[in-house]
């Protein structure tokens, strides 16, 4: 007989609004404090402390409109963070600051996250949708230098980009970027040379959330259908379904793979969690707490992998917490 799903190892109330993001910051030496930065409809940016499970700071610093997508940046005291006002902030938490220290204005209205990727030591490279529709801008941070402006083809007919993910084989080659595009592509960008790479339609409808495992060269999406597709990426960079997999219930929010590559986690607006093995998108849980859509899915970065942890946060206004290493 299967195990029944577990409960939660512990919930956090206290956002007052629905949570749309979250991002831990637990991989430092002891006696680092483990963190959960949370990021809210009303504009708050929660950091917790999961030792304590309370929150410790509250920042505020997107007009009370709602935050989508909050990332550190090479440890706890510096973040990102993404807002409905149009704005992506830069944070500096050292000795207890709340302040924002700089922002980009991105003149872009949809709900789509930006994503960073690391390319030298104090320097990044962010993707975010751009003011035009369907255009992707690339800046280098700090300096917020203009790197590259990714339009596609006239006549395309792509649609707005709804996710994003920057990444690169090895340090020092050419950065690339996947992105989910409303009329259900993914596509592949060399963000060098301003090209596509590869496209491929995997869904009926916009694309919601991607993730991709650079090891294995394959990625997975979910839309707002039932369906959740798998792709891969072969030595001439063209990108290929390789399989399907059918949902009980439509839509995803979010999609995200653990980092140790074994499972991954799907947000759904059916309210719950789903866990599937990464390998053979084997199912292995359905999470059920949660009374209203699942807007993110996170997992933690602990060293000690006995100590992971998977986080998920609704429009209900609580964030879940899961140890789900000892199941899986």
């Amino acid at each position: 007989m299967a195990l029944p799903p577990p409960d939660p190892q512990f919930v956090l109330r206290g956002t007052s609004a629905a949570v749309h993001t979250l991002h831990f910051s637990c991989g430092g030496p002891e006696p680092d404090i483990p963190l959960l930065f949370s990021g809210s409809e009303n504009g708050f940016i929660h950091v917790w402390n999961l030792k304590t499970h309370r929150v410790d700071t509250a920042l505020d610093g997107h007009g009370r409109k709602s935050v989508y997508c909050v990332e550190t940046m090479g440890g706890k005291d510096r973040l990102l963070s993404q807002g409905r006002d149009q704005r992506i902030c830069l944070w500096d938490l050292a000795e207890g600051r709340t302040s924002v220290t700089d922002s980009v204005f991105t003149e872009h209205v949809g709900f789509c996250r930006c994503s960073l990727l690391k390319v030298a030591q104090g320097r990044w490279l962010m993707a975010m949708a751009a003011r035009s529709l369907e255009e992707v801008q690339i800046l280098e941070l700090p300096s917020k230098t203009s790197v590259c402006t990714l339009k596609p083809e006239v006549g395309a007919k792509l649609g707005m980009p709804m996710c994003l993910k920057l990444w690169q084989l090895s340090c020092g080659s050419q950065p690339v970027l996947l992105a989910g595009y409303e009329d259900g592509s993914v596509v592949l960008w060399n963000v060098s040379t301003g090209k596509v790479l590869s496209q491929l339609i995997c869904h009926q409808e916009p694309v919601m959330s991607l993730d991709f495992d650079l090891e294995k060269a394959k990625g997975i999406s979910g839309s707002s259908e039932k369906v959740l597709c798998i792709w891969s990426l072969n030595e001439q960079q063209n990108l290929q379904v390789y399989k399907t997999h059918e949902l009980v219930n439509a839509g995803i929010s979010d999609i995200t793979i653990r980092p140790d590559k074994k499972i991954l986690a799907t947000a759904g607006w059916d309210h719950r969690i789903r866990i599937f093995g990464w390998k053979k998108l084997k199912p292995l849980a359905v999470l059920d707490y949660h009374t209203a859509t699942v807007h993110c899915v996170s997992f933690s970065d602990h060293s000690n992998p006995r100590e992971r942890l998977l986080a998920a946060g609704s429009k209900d206004q609580r964030i879940s917490v899961w140890s789900i290493y000892a199941q899986t």
